[in-house]
């Protein structure tokens, strides 16, 4: 964790979803891997942007985040409950994201855990999306469709079609609803941030990368 922190949280990211299928939708299974990825996530924040004010936020979200996890955990089917959730979630992991761009920008030498950084950075986007559709789709039920029917979508149909248009492959069986614009919106914004980051930042650290073996 101190010498590669963004590594350390790409395999926690990694093994969280091949983890998921196996733990039932907010039950114990999912509880733990959850606080487990929370647990590496903070470290990485701490990890990777060291300063006081970066600290004082990453408490002040982390906090709730892991309490509301635990709480998700206890209760079922309290609706205020789990889009405070959502939401919280969703901040705390896009705030994690700009932590580690800024990390990867802060200077001009790329080092091995800049490297692992790119996908960890992306992974967590992908977490910060899958819990804004969660936030959509409660507030706007049926959002989504799954092989032609509408439904609320699972903690892992969520991480699928988060993952699926992150990285532009078009390989998901659930979109959204006809009509159902905001769901639309969300989307867009995650497709445009994929093209802004591989044009931003993979591009940028690739070519830091080549300057350094070139010298």
């Amino acid at each position: 964790m101190r010498d590669h922190p963004s590594g350390v949280l790409l395999a926690a990211q990694l093994l969280g979803i091949l983890a998921f299928p196996y733990t039932s939708t907010g039950g114990t299974g999912r509880t733990l891997v959850s606080v487990f990825q929370l647990v590496v996530l903070a470290l990485a924040v701490a990890a990777v942007d060291r300063t006081p004010s970066t600290r004082v936020v990453a408490v002040t979200l982390g906090t709730p985040v892991f309490v509301l996890t635990i709480a998700e955990a206890m209760t079922t089917d309290i609706v205020w409950l789990a889009l405070v959730s959502q939401i919280v979630h969703a901040v705390f992991y896009f705030y994690t994201a700009i932590s580690m761009l800024r990390y990867m920008f802060a200077d001009a030498w790329v080092s091995k855990d800049e490297l692992f950084a790119t996908g960890a950075c992306f992974t967590v986007l992908i977490w910060a999306y899958a819990y804004t559709y969660g936030a959509v789709q409660i507030i706007w039920p049926n959002s989504f469709t799954v092989e032609g029917g509408h439904q609320q979508l699972t903690w892992f149909e969520l991480l699928f079609l988060s993952t699926t248009t992150l990285t532009g492959t078009g390989l998901s069986d659930i979109g959204p609803e006809a009509g159902a614009n905001p769901a639309r919106s969300v989307i867009m914004i995650e497709m445009l941030n994929q093209v802004f980051y591989i044009a931003l930042v993979i591009a940028r650290l690739l070519g830091l990368t080549l300057v350094k073996f070139r010298r």
